[in-house]
């Protein structure tokens, strides 16, 4: 039934009539559209013009995926580890971990900076990481550690790839970040993982 301007009663009484005043009532239950849909490219006053940000925001995104996966793996093989390298190797997985995430964070922010939006929530990260999944199961340390390998190499390529193209683009913050930060991070990782897949004697010398 319609009142005599018009609106519906029932609509209209879900909206608390305004008291003026603040309340300590939660407000629950809001929800709404997106104010910017992933995938687009708001204009952000840095210099750089929209089509170089938005490439660069693809390309960061891959590399933001694949760092969170990897960051997940170091937990995954942190706490599934074991064998004569378990203390090592435990500590090993879990520092790398922390380092993985400050490299999430950074690279999440530089997406924003950017006037992107960063890939964040669990389920979008799987369908877009381009690291295998591993099972859930434990595994052997080598495999553990192959796979650690492998995802850096990954990472390093991609991010390589990401550098000369923000250099093109004229986008000396992200090269920066890249080179300076996701790079070397990722090389150091790799070779103070790698070297525990070495194939050398323990007591005796050969």
């Amino acid at each position: 039934m319609k009142s005599g301007n018009g609106h519906n009663k029932s609509l209209s009484a879900k909206k608390p009539a305004s008291t003026g005043h603040r309340s300590a009532e939660l407000l629950l239950g809001q929800r709404g559209k997106e104010i910017q849909a992933y995938g687009q490219i708001i204009h952000m006053p840095i210099g750089l013009p929209e089509a170089a940000r938005k490439e660069n925001v693809d390309l960061l995104n891959q590399i933001l995926a694949d760092t969170i996966t990897l960051r997940d793996l170091y937990k995954k093989h942190h706490w599934q580890v074991s064998g004569h390298t378990f203390y090592q190797l435990h500590l090993l997985f879990d520092k790398h971990a922390d380092e993985q995430t400050e490299l999430v964070d950074q690279i999440a922010e530089r997406i924003q900076t950017l006037g992107g939006i960063a890939i964040a929530m669990a389920a979008d990260v799987a369908e877009t990481t381009h690291i295998h999944r591993p099972p859930r199961g434990r595994e052997e340390v080598p495999v553990q550690i192959d796979r650690l390998l492998e995802a850096h190499e990954l990472i390093l390529k991609e991010a390589r790839k990401a550098a000369e193209k923000a250099d093109d683009n004229g986008d000396l913050g992200t090269n920066d970040l890249l080179s300076s930060k996701v790079i070397p991070t990722n090389e150091l990782q790799s070779w103070f993982t790698g070297e525990h897949v070495v194939d050398g004697p323990v007591v005796h010398a050969e």
